[in-house]
């Protein structure tokens, strides 16, 4: 073998050599690393003792599934709007994060073992620390995230706030100031902090269910902002809230009826729309900017609408002799209050018009409504009205009228 061919040997040898071995520091280096990456991080709050691993914990968010809707279920919410979250009162340990964010109770039994010392004798005049009152959130109708911080200013989420319009849901911003003990409406332009604010998406409207994509789109903008100002945060569970939001969806189907009254002229002639408009104003209607008149309740709702048949809409200054096809009482049942007293004043003024204007009522295929027919209608109503009580949600109410806007 030649003195070539054994050098050559030698070099290929060695860069094997260094190859191994630069391999081998590598896997060490990584292998390091992996560990560290890891390891639990230091100061995380949700990680705090006390607290409980997802996977572990048996805390059961609240959840609107079929059953949900059983009769015996919501009727014991107060009709004060809004449910209350149940918060415990137990105050945390010391270093420990905000009530809300606790998932799991102690281990009384585990407690039971370890010796205790008494606690200190506090004086008779000595009243408990108040609790933390509870977040003001719907849970029937309503995905939750809670974010808790020490004290952290109200600009920070004025990013958040504003692309959350974009969402395609109402999205609710509630805090509870530093100190305060009431929540109230978060506003990012305002110098306020808050210990915790509570940010909700409703889940259903007549849109139709919120989709999966708006809900994580929501996470995903709150998480960023928590994670660059170094708060906390805790999203209820997106699978949960869909199925919920589709429950929800399809009993508002069920429910969404539109009633329509019309009064049309006997034979081929045609209403005196400038009788109609005086007879809506004397019976206290109000004409709005789309040119329908509304009879409005104390809360500004409206009660019954009445439009034209005309492409033509009610105007400010009618002429004198003008005409029209016909006129339409129109009643949104699940958003009016008391529903079978205002479509029986409805019907009533209907006649009223008819019978000033030498017009017939009838029904939206042009039968004349008697006293059967409207009879009809009215059980109809009250069926829908028992069904909207026994689900939680009575008719013209706040949460009536959130589902059905």
């Amino acid at each position: 073998m030649s003195d070539l061919q054994i050098g050559l040997l030698v070099i290929g040898a060695a860069i094997v050599a260094a190859v191994l071995l630069f391999n081998w520091i590598q896997e060490r280096r990584f292998r390091k690393q992996a560990d560290a990456a890891f390891q639990a991080p230091v100061g995380d709050a949700l990680m705090q003792p006390g607290a409980v691993p997802r996977e572990t914990h048996n805390r059961v968010e609240p959840a609107l599934r079929e059953s949900v809707f059983d009769a015996g279920g919501l009727n014991e919410i107060a009709e004060a709007n809004e449910p209350h979250l149940q918060i415990d009162s137990t105050l945390p340990p010391p270093g420990a994060p905000p009530a809300f964010l606790e998932d799991a109770a102690p281990d009384l039994h585990a407690a039971s073992s370890i010796p205790t010392p008494p606690p200190p004798t506090q004086p008779r005049s000595a009243s408990p620390p108040m609790a933390a009152p509870p977040a003001p959130c719907d849970e029937l109708i309503e995905y939750r995230i809670r974010i808790g911080g020490d004290g952290v200013l109200a600009n920070v989420f004025a990013g958040a706030f504003n692309h959350a319009r974009t969402l395609g849901k109402a999205v609710r911003w509630m805090g509870l100031p530093v100190g305060a003990a009431e929540w109230e409406e978060v506003q990012p332009w305002r110098d306020v902090r808050y210990q915790q604010v509570v940010v909700t998406m409703q889940l259903a409207d007549r849109n139709g269910a919120v989709q999966e994509e708006q809900l994580s789109a929501l996470c995903a903008l709150l998480q960023t902002t928590v994670q660059t100002h170094g708060l906390r945060i805790a999203c209820g569970d997106v699978a949960d809230a869909i199925e919920r939001a589709q429950a929800i969806d399809r009993f508002c189907v069920d429910v969404d009826v539109l009633i329509g009254l019309n009064v049309v002229a006997r034979g081929e002639g045609a209403v005196n729309l400038t009788r109609i408009v005086h007879e809506a104003e004397s019976s206290g209607m109000v004409l709005g900017v789309d040119g329908v008149f509304q009879l409005l309740d104390s809360r500004g709702e409206p009660l019954y609408a009445l439009c034209n048949h005309d492409a033509e809409p009610f105007s400010a200054e009618v002429v004198e002799g003008q005409t029209s096809q016909g006129i339409t009482l129109q009643f949104d049942v699940p958003r009016v209050p008391d529903g079978l007293k205002v479509f029986d004043g409805m019907v009533a003024f209907g006649r009223k018009l008819a019978n000033e204007v030498g017009g017939i009522l009838v029904d939206d295929n042009l039968r004349p409504l008697t006293d059967t027919g409207i009879e009809k209608i009215r059980t109809q109503l009250m069926k829908i009205y028992e069904r909207m009580e026994a689900r939680g949600v009575p008719s013209g109410s706040r949460r009536a009228l959130r589902l059905f806007s």
